[in-house]
């Protein structure tokens, strides 16, 4: 079997990141949720609804902090809605928006590393 990569370090030398990959399921929720997550305006919405006090926002009050429309402001929280990382509840007129911690300690398990390989990167960037 060819070497993944040519010229690279031994596997053992270099600890794995997740403790198995991904599954076809689960790649392609966490790919809709990185899209969603890829763009300024979303970002800056999801990290407005989780910095609310009370947990949540009414889009009324989301919508004055763009130089977009309502409509598309919308729009762009039914992407975050639909990709699992908020979701939303509609009080007469208006929605509100609140953030669903499952997802997002989801995203961080991911993306975290064991606790002894950020030591060694935080060793080695003070070096």
């Amino acid at each position: 079997m060819p070497e993944a990569f040519p010229g690279r370090l031994a596997p053992e030398c270099c600890p794995a990141l997740l403790g198995a990959p991904l599954g076809e399921e689960q790649a392609v929720e966490l790919a809709r949720v990185f899209k969603a997550l890829g763009d300024p305006v979303r970002l800056r919405l999801l990290s407005m609804i989780a910095s609310r006090s009370g947990g949540e926002v009414c889009v009324c009050d989301l919508t004055p902090a763009f130089d977009l429309s309502q409509p598309t402001i919308s729009h762009h929280l039914k992407l975050l809605r639909e990709a699992g990382l908020i979701a939303s509840e509609r009080r007469g007129t208006w929605v509100y928006y609140r953030l669903l911690p499952a997802m997002t300690d989801r995203l961080a398990a991911l993306l975290a590393r064991p606790a002894a390989q950020r030591a060694d990167v935080s060793t080695e960037e003070a070096s």
